[in-house]
Formats: C-alpha cells, structure tokens, sequence
C-alpha cells in the first residue's frame, strides 16, 4: 500500500495522539485444554510464570489476553485466571463471549464476583475489555465459506453489548479501563461495521499470513501480507489505537497454499513480524505460549510443556528481510488507549489450498469461548505434520511491552510538519 509522505506524517501524528504511555506484550489463554478439560488456577498460574520466565525474550511477556470471564464449564463462576493473575502480577486484556448469545449477564455476573473477592489487586490489572472476539468475520461471506456452521453476531449485537456494558460498570473501579473488540482485518476494513469502530476505544486485530493462501503466502512474503493487512486496519481505525490480539505461526500441521509448518518458520516469522513490527511498539498478545484448541489442524505454540526454554530463539535480530511499510517507518498505527491503571526458514510453491480469505487459528471456538484463530482456507490442505494443535476450546476461547513517552512540544512539532506539507 502506497502513502504519500504527506498522508503517513499525519497519520503518525494522529496515531500518537490515540496511543496511552505504555504497550503491552502477552500471549493468548483459552478457558480449555486441547482435550477440552477445564484449566484452573494451577493452570494460569504455570502459563504465567513461563511466559514471564522465557529465555531470550524481547521484553517482559506478563500480560494475557481472555476469551472469557467465566470458568469453564461454570454458568457465571469467575475464571481462575483471574487468581492466578493477581498471584503473579499479570496483566489482564479481559474478554466477553459474545457469539452465539442474546446477553452478556453472565459474563458481566462472574467479572463482578471476580471484582468483588479481589478489589483492586484485580481491578488495576484489567489494562483493557474486548466485547468479542471475531463475531464479525464469523458471519462473512469469508467465515461462513470457511466454516458455514459458525456462529457469530453482527455489529449491532456487538454495539448494544458495548453499551450494556458501558452502563452496568460505570461505577465501578473499571470505569475508565479502555473498551475495545477483536476481530480479523477484513472485518474493520469492512465499512458496513463502521458502527463498532465508533463504538470503542481500541480496536483488536486478528491477522495470520499463513492462512492468506492465493497471494503468495510463503514464508519469506509473510513479513509483506502481514504489513498490507495491519496497514489496512490502522487505515480503518480512524486514528483510534490498534492492538494486535492474535498473530503467530505454527509449528507443525497442514500445509495451507504455500505456507509450511515449522519451527524454523515460527522463528522467522517471530523475528520479522514480532520483533520488527510490533514488539514493544504496539500492545501485543502472541499466538500462542501453549496450545489449547484441540480443534486446530496446526499446532503453534513457542513452548513445550512450559518450559522456558522456547522452541526456537526469541531474541530479535538487528536487521530485516521484510522492507519497512509506510506505517511502520512513519511510526503510525498503535498504541494503548487511555485508561487510568497504569534462522533459515523454509517455503514451497505448491498451493494445495484453494480458499483466498483471512482466518485465525481460534476462532473457531466453542460457545463461551476457549480459543481462538480464525483460518482461512483450504478446501483440501496437505498434512505437513503430526500434531494437529492450536489455542482454543469449546466453552470459552483463548489469544506489549515498553514504555512510550512522547512530549508536547514533539507533537506539535510533527502537527507542524504535517500541516505543513498539506
């Protein structure tokens, strides 16, 4: 995507502007295991500790993205995670289940118990809320072709949840934590879901290059489509913060287009998309630390058994064979939103995938919520591999960094440069 000097200042200028003084890196954690049993505090708790322990890593990794506020296989009882999180300081992007559904009162009930046994130990870790996760693109012309028995909701379901919301923790102690929704980048650049865009305060992206099969999707382009569809929902954002929910690349599974599961391909794909484009620069939470869709013909988690010792090395090169996109040298896109708590990879030209759509490897999660991924398809994938993982689970599904300051007199400095040139 091409954007004049001009248009990429000021974009940059009005990103800055969205974006709160610190970013976030996490990983995403289902309410389910891969055989579908429920996780529980001593579950969190291992996912945690390792994701706050990994050798190599670009940056303290203690945040965590929730499919659910409930307990798997509870009707309105607090998820673990939430005891676990206060047990080790962890960060929280909470999430509601949304799909599937006429209310949110359970979810809202168990966040409330959560709130009540807890108090603020709890509450000052909530860094945001997502109202969903991939409702929109579950009832796509994508979605359903990928998957015609989804179920998703429409942006004025997705709407009226945000306002109920809104109203029924207004005052609470979460008040002011930024409200945000997940969904794929097609789904934002989508202009008949406007409504959500202006409904939240952030906007959360669910991208993988490995499913966008039909456009080159090898190994060595995934650095370039993921660039093309992150640029594309900043695009769409209108200037309000993009965090990125859900990225990642498998380690083993089925071959999708030109994509090929490896562990030297998760690493590339770390290192060019991870390290140069998001780490500490934009709220992140990483697909994924440990699998828990057992649905997933694809398996893409950095650890096994939670060893912190990862499958591959997780420190960040100095140079890129990706080349810079107008956003990413611009410095526009990311960024929280306000709230007051403060290798040799490998590649192949065989395309055994026929579909050319967006998908996530955990949006094809169970009513409440386990996991999460959206995939995009293949009629006919070829099997690479023998474990045949990924994050999610059937009652509830799963999916930054470093501070960044920025001065008055910068800002109106970079206004004045982009005013100037218009």
């Amino acid at each position: 995507m091409r954007v004049s000097t001009t248009s990429a200042i000021a974009a940059g200028a009005f990103a800055t502007l969205a974006s709160a003084a610190e970013n976030y890196l996490g990983f995403n954690s289902g309410a389910t295991k891969t055989d579908n049993s429920a996780k529980f505090k001593e579950d969190f708790l291992a996912e945690f500790t390792t994701a706050q322990g990994l050798k190599g890593a670009p940056g303290k990794f203690d945040a965590v993205r929730l499919y659910t506020n409930i307990q798997a296989y509870s009707e309105n009882d607090p998820i673990e995670a939430f005891d676990a999180a206060v047990e080790t300081k962890t960060k929280i992007l909470l999430g509601l289940w949304t799909s599937g559904t006429d209310n949110i009162d359970n979810e809202m009930a168990a966040l409330k118990s959560g709130l009540a046994k807890h108090g603020d130990d709890l509450a000052k870790l909530i860094i945001g809320v997502s109202i969903g996760s991939e409702d929109l693109y579950r009832i796509s012309v994508t979605g359903l072709k990928n998957d015609p028995d989804g179920v998703g909701a429409g942006p004025e379901v997705i709407t009226k949840f945000i306002k109920e919301f809104k109203s029924e923790f207004a005052d609470s102690a979460i008040s002011d934590v930024p409200i945000g929704h997940v969904d794929t980048w097609d789904a934002w650049t989508n202009g008949t879901n406007k409504a959500v865009i202006d409904a939240v305060d952030w906007i959360g992206v669910d991208e993988y290059p490995y499913y966008e099969d039909g456009k080159g999707n090898n190994i060595k382009n995934s650095g370039s489509l993921f660039d093309a569809a992150y640029d594309a929902t900043i695009a769409a954002a209108g200037g309000k913060p993009v965090w990125v929910t859900e990225t990642g690349y498998p380690y083993t599974g089925i071959k999708w287009g030109e994509a090929v599961a490896s562990v030297e391909n998760a690493e590339y794909y770390w290192q060019e998309v991870g390290c140069r484009r998001l780490f500490n620069k934009t709220p992140t939470f990483w697909y994924n630390l440990r699998d828990s869709n057992g649905a997933n013909k694809q398996s893409f988690a950095i650890t096994n058994n939670l060893s912190t010792t990862p499958r591959f090395n997780l420190t960040c090169p100095d140079t890129f064979d990706t080349p810079s996109s107008t956003s990413s040298s611009s410095g526009t896109a990311t960024g929280t939103a306000t709230s007051k708590h403060t290798s040799t990879a490998t590649s192949s030209s065989d395309s055994d995938a026929t579909s050319t759509s967006v998908v996530s490897p955990a949006s094809s999660a169970g009513a409440s919520g386990s996991g999460s991924g959206s995939g995009s398809g293949s009629d006919s994938p070829t099997a690479t591999g023998t474990d045949g993982s990924s994050s999610s689970q059937t009652v509830v599904p799963d999916s930054g960094a470093s501070s960044l300051t920025i001065s008055a007199t910068l800002l109106v400095a970079v206004f004045g440069a982009a005013f100037a040139l218009l």
